[in-house]
């Protein structure tokens, strides 16, 4: 049976998006930060800025980076913690997010032991408290 994950994933409820790319330089982190537009949750802190009108960036993109610092615990556990928000960044943000803005995603000192459904619903509030939550429409479910 030759079948992939993108065929058998569901697709019920999410916004046309086709890819959550990455923030490529510093000073967009700098930038976003400089916003103030922030929420911490036990989980993550998410920073929000519009996307500046020079940015490149395909159609259905959304940007988003992701940052740990050494205080959270050893590469490992950073690691662990990154990759533990990037699905939750993928499950959330595809459907729920503004595409006309920029996200960075701080990784905590729970973040690599908090239940995954609790940061799913970290980000959620994060998204709805910074003003950048967007459900998806009737019109683009299909």
């Amino acid at each position: 049976m030759d079948t992939t994950a993108l065929e058998t994933t569901p697709q019920a409820g999410y916004r046309n998006i086709s890819h959550v790319a990455r923030l490529p330089k510093r000073s967009d982190f700098l930038r976003i930060a400089a916003q103030k537009r922030r929420w911490a949750a036990p989980g993550l802190v998410l920073q929000v800025a519009p996307r500046p009108e020079d940015a490149v960036v395909r159609d259905g993109d959304i940007r988003v980076g992701f940052t740990a610092t050494r205080k959270v615990g050893g590469a490992v556990t950073r690691n662990r913690s990154r990759r533990r928000l990037r699905a939750a960044v993928r499950q959330v943000i595809t459907r729920s997010a503004r595409n006309d803005c920029d996200y960075v995603v701080i990784v905590r000192a729970a973040t690599a032991t908090r239940p995954f459904d609790k940061l799913v619903s970290d980000l959620e509030i994060a998204l709805k408290k910074c003003d950048a939550f967007a459900p998806a429409l009737e019109s683009d479910v299909e």
